[in-house]
């Protein structure tokens, strides 16, 4: 938490009247609650007066439900919540303790508070991921056609963005269209169990094309519109 920008949660927090709980660590609370799966207010306000985790976070003050409600409702906002959590995201990367570099697609997809029957298999996944790369494969291709018609690439030493699939992308759009056309007469479906290798793909590479995108705006003097009857402009179409 140390490493971690408050500024946001803070501003939101007003210094007149009662001195509340202090917003930082509260926010850790909520955090920690969530990781452990803990949702409920009531909940939280019960460890807080058990457990020595959230006891030693609170450094033993004991919040009740309508500081939480309070918190949760006013000061830490969606907007605010989000930065926070990004930047605890990128910590952790720092920490080593997760990678956002590598996409991998075992035996199937474990979903968030899962029970026995919230399981996908591979070939659903492949089936979903080729439209998806798809999607990043067009849309790059914009992207590489925009800065080479408009010279953007050399004025502002922007290199054009290329998503790989090393290999077995070939295979997997074979089946789907089998699938298309045994679904129509009715036979079972083949299976699509087969793992796919791609770079250069991750959400931190397409966030850099973002970033380029906002410097030639910048650069260019091209304001993003917004609101109906405004036309966005190609720029700000691809970001």
């Amino acid at each position: 938490m140390e490493d971690l920008d408050f500024s946001g949660l803070l501003a939101n927090c007003s210094d007149k009247g009662r001195t509340g709980y202090n917003p930082i660590m509260m926010y850790a609370v909520v955090t920690y609650a969530n990781m452990r799966g803990v949702r409920s207010v009531d909940r939280i306000v019960e460890l807080c007066e058990r457990d020595l985790a959230f006891i030693w976070l609170t450094h033993g003050q004991k919040p009740k439900r309508d500081a939480f409600y309070g918190f949760k409702g006013k000061k830490l906002t969606s907007e605010i919540l989000d930065d926070l959590n990004y930047q605890f995201l990128l910590r952790l990367q720092k920490e080593g303790l997760v990678t956002l570099k590598e996409l991998f697609i075992d035996g199937t997809k474990i979903e968030a508070n899962a029970n026995r029957y919230t399981f996908v298999w591979r070939g659903t996944i492949n089936y979903h991921l080729a439209g998806l790369l798809d999607s990043i494969e067009l849309n790059f291709a914009r992207y590489n056609t925009f800065l080479q018609e408009n010279g953007y690439g050399p004025k502002y030493d922007i290199g054009n963005a290329q998503m790989f699939v090393i290999e077995e992308m070939d295979k997997v759009r074979s089946v789907i269209e089998k699938n298309r056309k045994r679904k129509l007469s009715k036979h079972k479906k083949l299976a699509n169990n087969t793992v796919i290798e791609i770079d250069n793909c991750s959400p931190l590479e397409i966030l850099k094309l973002q970033k380029n995108l906002s410097t030639i705006a910048t650069g260019e003097g091209i304001e993003f519109v917004y609101g109906k009857g405004k036309r966005k402009p190609e720029i700000q179409q691809l970001y």
